[in-house]
């Protein structure tokens, strides 16, 4: 049994860069690369584009990413673990094998499904945003449980080169490879609490290394050299230690501020961060810098896993209708404000959920946190929500008559129409749950 395993993280949602794959799995002397790609809102259009086309629904980069990676990984014995299969996991699958024909490569792909449960649910079961039932807040599109490391393990045993899921907790692809290697027990939860700690300081990837963190000028914050931001990989041993790095020559900043931002973003509790195959406690983690962009860390725990898997829905919010224009130059706001009140007469009769901002003044926060406000330029955005395409249009045409119907001196109007989907949460016994594993090779 190997004592060490390297696992490297090249991307950290749907759209992030592409070449840091290619650098790590080339230079970063991998065992594994794990691509996160889905997102709660990310899933949910992708099965609106699978419902359009039954042979679509995957990660719209996975053809751009495997073309050019596909060939380094087996070169390299590297393995991709990744969710990118998103709404239609086994046509991804066979998008990979079709690329490798073509590229003349040789290559097995283990596809992991199940993790779809719209058929499980009547709606009424209850939204944990809202307290409302699910289909209060719209039509459902779609349903997907955060399956886990016990899901994942079954094709890990396989002699795939490539694992591709769809909903998994994002964590999770990281724990498995690990539990897979080692031979962790999945009720050692001390061990699986420090798994996470390790999933969740990756699975951002360069936000790891300097990405979301930069404040140039502030003491701590710079980061050299972002064009080239290196993403990171851990040295992981067989008793749960970890040491973060990234492959020299690459930009970023790997330290103790950007390990400790990442250690906490999203987490609400750090004494109970749940997730399927565990609820981890970071209260005691340890984070401690061993060499230049180096890092590692300890002391993640752990208690018993749920007994319910979180389910993310999605539903159809209708249409969101936007326009812009701008204002520049003396009292810039003060004719901002006058179009701004100009829309709020004009449309609040047609829009029950109106939104006026005034980018450059309190857009972001909604105030200005008593700073004197005097921009020279301010952009009026207005956005109402509708029922049809053809409502919502009507904010943006409203919008572009401010050029001759408003203040002085508009400019750059723009008009937008789009389709909203709107995401909500539920549980569901991990009993009603069935993954699958399903070999595809070329």
């Amino acid at each position: 049994m190997k004592q060490r395993i390297r696992i490297g993280c090249a991307a950290g949602f749907s759209g992030d860069r592409l070449e840091p794959a290619l650098i790590l799995t080339q230079y970063g002397q991998l065992d594994y690369l794990v691509l996160e790609c889905l997102a709660e809102r990310t899933i949910a259009l992708a099965q609106k584009r699978k419902r359009h086309d039954p042979t679509q629904g995957y990660d719209p980069l996975l053809e751009r990413r495997m073309e050019g990676l596909l060939p380094l990984l087996l070169a390299n014995k590297v393995r991709l673990i990744t969710n990118m299969g998103a709404a239609n996991p086994l046509a991804a699958a066979e998008k990979i094998a079709a690329i490798a024909r073509r590229l003349g490569l040789s290559v097995t792909v283990a596809v992991l499904t199940g993790d779809d449960v719209f058929d499980q649910l009547s709606g009424d079961e209850t939204a944990l945003e809202t307290g409302q039932p699910l289909r209060a807040s719209g039509p459902l599109l779609s349903a997907n449980a955060y399956l886990g490391t016990d899901a994942i393990l079954p094709a890990l045993a396989t002699d795939a080169q490539i694992i591709i899921t769809g909903r998994v907790a994002d964590p999770s692809l990281f724990v498995a490879p690990l539990v897979h290697t080692f031979g962790w027990s999945l009720t050692d939860w001390d061990q699986l609490g420090q798994a996470t700690v390790i999933g969740h300081l990756m699975e951002c990837a360069g936000q790891l290394t300097g990405g979301y963190f930069a404040d140039p000028g502030l003491d701590r914050k710079d980061v050299p050299d972002m064009a080239k931001l290196g993403h990171p990989f851990v040295d992981v041993t067989a008793d749960g230690m970890a040491v973060f790095g990234k492959v020299t020559g690459t930009g970023g900043r790997l330290s103790l501020a950007t390990a400790k931002e990442q250690l906490l973003y999203e987490v609400m509790d750090p004494s109970q961060y749940i997730t399927p195959d565990v609820v981890a406690d970071f209260t005691q983690v340890r984070l401690t810098e061993t060499g230049p962009d180096q890092i590692s860390a300890t002391g993640g725990r752990g208690n018993s896993r749920p007994d319910t898997l979180k389910v993310s829905v999605g539903y159809d919010g209708g249409f969101i209708g936007e326009g812009e224009i701008s204002y520049a130059g003396a009292n810039a706001l003060g004719r901002a404000q006058l179009a701004g009140s100009i829309m709020q007469e004009r449309l609040q009769d047609r829009f029950s959920d109106l939104r006026i901002d005034y980018i450059g003044s309190t857009s972001v926060h909604r105030t200005n946190f008593n700073q004197p406000p005097d921009p020279y330029e301010i952009r009026l955005r207005v956005a109402g929500r509708a029922t049809t395409a053809q409502q919502a249009a009507q904010v943006g045409e409203e919008v572009e008559a401010l050029y001759t119907n408003g203040p002085a001196g508009g400019g750059g109007a723009r008009k937008y129409v789009h389709e909203v989907v709107g995401i909500v949460s539920t549980l569901l016994d991990r009993s009603r749950v069935n993954p699958q594993i399903t070999l595809i090779t070329a």
